[in-house]
């Protein structure tokens, strides 16, 4: 797992060096400099965050999610604003994302919470989900506007869910309600959306509308993918990186940029690689010790299929232009950190899977 995490990680920092290498006589930008940096970094917190037991992870699980509805919070009164979104906040020269760290709180709250009922979820333990540990941060992840980590944690929430189990008249009637409801919170849903995102969702629905307009982003990329063929252009030798006919070529829609140099078979094996540690992480959770590890373990590769699938997906042009991230290769210190983190304690769960109770 850690081989793999490393390897993937190192291909996204060749990426981003070729993603943003310069045509003319300007120096080089050092984002790949950067991601290097915040790998060494992520990689000592990683080997930290091993040589503890994950349990005491449950036990500080509430402290934790009250820390990281602050950070969510703070962004509101000093955060930074960037690419239209307050999502950012400073501490001297190092700029931090809290909602790229809250994502791990939340599944470690939410693992811990469900690994203290004994049985099928029902209507009371189902409705502090919801309205106690995930509503208020899902909010404040709208406002920021980060609408791709809002709908992720929904997303992992509802999965733990399931895999925790619902009682069958429990489950009947929250399908029910959501069927009925989601005309409702559709148009709400709409509303509150920010005109970008509107574009974007309409870009995807009529991907020929606006070429050059709304749907650039998925027009540019989907060309920058087929454009690599089966074996690619070449490491360096891609175009539309330098040449600037990709927006966001260095985060967003860094899989387009390695496929257009790569192509189709080195697609393949970076997909193959990802496959690899999400099958690992689905193990380590049928492997861990107690519900809590189980539990956590599945929510973080939950996390990181999710996030690989929407990535890809809307590069591909199969999903809309949400601004997720893909693990590991997309240019972002604090993304990278986080899910080395996520790793590390995938990694804890796995080698503590022998140890006596607590």
């Amino acid at each position: 797992m850690l081989a793999v995490t490393i390897l993937i990680s190192l291909i996204g920092i060749m990426t981003i060096y070729s993603a943003t290498r310069p045509l003319g006589a300007e120096g080089h930008p050092v984002f790949y400099v950067k991601q290097f940096s915040w790998l060494i970094l992520g990689l000592s917190v990683l080997f930290l965050v091993v040589s503890f037991d994950y349990f005491w992870l449950g036990r500080l699980a509430l402290t934790f999610y009250i820390i990281g509805l602050i950070l969510l919070i703070a962004v509101f009164i000093s955060g930074r604003t960037g690419m239209g979104a307050q999502r950012w906040l400073s501490l001297g020269v190092i700029s931090f994302q809290p909602s790229e760290v809250f994502k791990i709180i939340y599944i470690i709250m939410l693992s811990q919470y469900l690994s203290t009922i004994k049985n099928s979820m029902d209507t009371i333990s189902l409705v502090r989900v919801f309205f106690i540990i995930t509503l208020f941060p899902f909010i404040l992840l709208l406002k920021q506007p980060d609408l791709g980590t809002a709908l992720i944690i929904l997303i992992i929430s509802a999965c733990l869910i399931i895999a925790k189990g619902l009682q069958k008249k429990i489950a009947l009637l929250f399908l029910m309600i959501s069927l009925i409801s989601l005309p409702f919170f559709s148009n709400i849903f709409w509303g509150g959306l920010k005109d970008y995102q509107k574009s974007r969702l309409i870009a995807f629905m009529e991907p020929d509308t606006d070429h050059t307009g709304i749907g650039y982003h998925l027009n540019q990329s989907k060309i920058t993918i087929g454009s690599g063929e089966f074996f690619g252009k070449g490491y360096l030798q891609g175009t539309q990186g330098p040449f600037r006919f990709l927006p966001e070529k260095h985060t967003d829609f860094i899989f387009a940029i390695f496929a257009e140099e790569w192509g189709f078979f080195g697609s393949f094996i970076l997909l193959f690689l990802y496959l690899v540690l999400i099958l690992r992480g689905l193990e380590t959770a049928s492997k861990a010790k107690d519900d809590f590890g189980k539990l956590l373990a599945l929510g973080i590769t939950f996390m990181f299929l999710i996030y690989f699938v929407i990535n890809v997906g809307m590069t591909l042009g199969l999903m809309p232009v949400v601004g997720v991230p893909l693990p590991f290769m997309s240019y972002g210190g604090t993304a990278l950190l986080s899910n080395l983190i996520a790793v590390g304690i995938l990694i804890n769960i796995r080698t503590r899977r022998f140890e006596l109770f607590h």
